[in-house]
């Protein structure tokens, strides 16, 4: 890789990475309440990237996404949940990097034949990637009273509860992300590739 390569890559990674900071911490920008639920919107963000420039780039970007959520969980909680589950690394981190290896490997796979579906689908898994593993790290790994008191139950009713949430919040997100990854990344997609000719 030359020397002009890698410094735009430094230079897209750091404005991704602000860009990601900018979503996690200010409000109605990277967690969006409805109603009860609260939806979060950087799987979107990573899934868009992981579409234009591959997996191992969603998968940097998710990564670090998990990282800042667990370093809050420490310092700066996001919530009162955060430092009963994502001081964790297996909740925390890896399913945030999971997000963008999922999506950006299934849009590898569709790309040449249906990119809009396949945007769509790595849209949608990327979501689903975030819901599943952080709901399931929670019940396998963070299955205490502290937790399904936060979730107003107790911890036999924990499961059902998680489920519920992945049912509710997760679909919501799930189907966002579905939507709103290939109107992002295709377009910009197009330009990157010509940009490169």
């Amino acid at each position: 890789m030359t020397q002009q390569l890698r410094i735009k890559r430094l230079t897209r990674r750091g404005l991704l990475v602000a860009l990601v900071l900018l979503q996690d911490f200010l409000p109605l920008l990277g967690n969006i309440p409805l109603g009860p639920l609260s939806i979060t919107t950087l799987p979107i963000t990573v899934t868009v990237v992981a579409i234009i420039l591959g997996p191992g780039e969603g998968a940097f970007l998710g990564g670090f996404w998990g990282v800042l959520t667990w370093v809050r969980a420490f310092t700066y909680p996001s919530s009162p949940l955060a430092p009963l589950v994502f001081t964790n690394p297996l909740i925390a981190i890896l399913p945030r990097i999971l997000v963008g290896v999922v999506a950006g490997y299934t849009f590898l796979f569709l790309k040449n034949r249906f990119p809009r579906w396949g945007a769509m689908l790595a849209g949608g898994l990327g979501a689903l990637t975030n819901t599943v593993l952080v709901l399931g790290g929670i019940y396998i790994f963070a299955r205490t009273s502290s937790v399904a008191s936060f979730y107003h139950t107790d911890v036999t009713a924990l499961g059902t509860v998680l489920m519920t949430i992945a049912g509710s919040n997760g679909m919501i997100e799930m189907i966002t992300t579905a939507i709103l990854a290939p109107l992002i990344a295709l377009p910009v997609r197009q330009i990157v590739i010509k940009g490169q000719h």
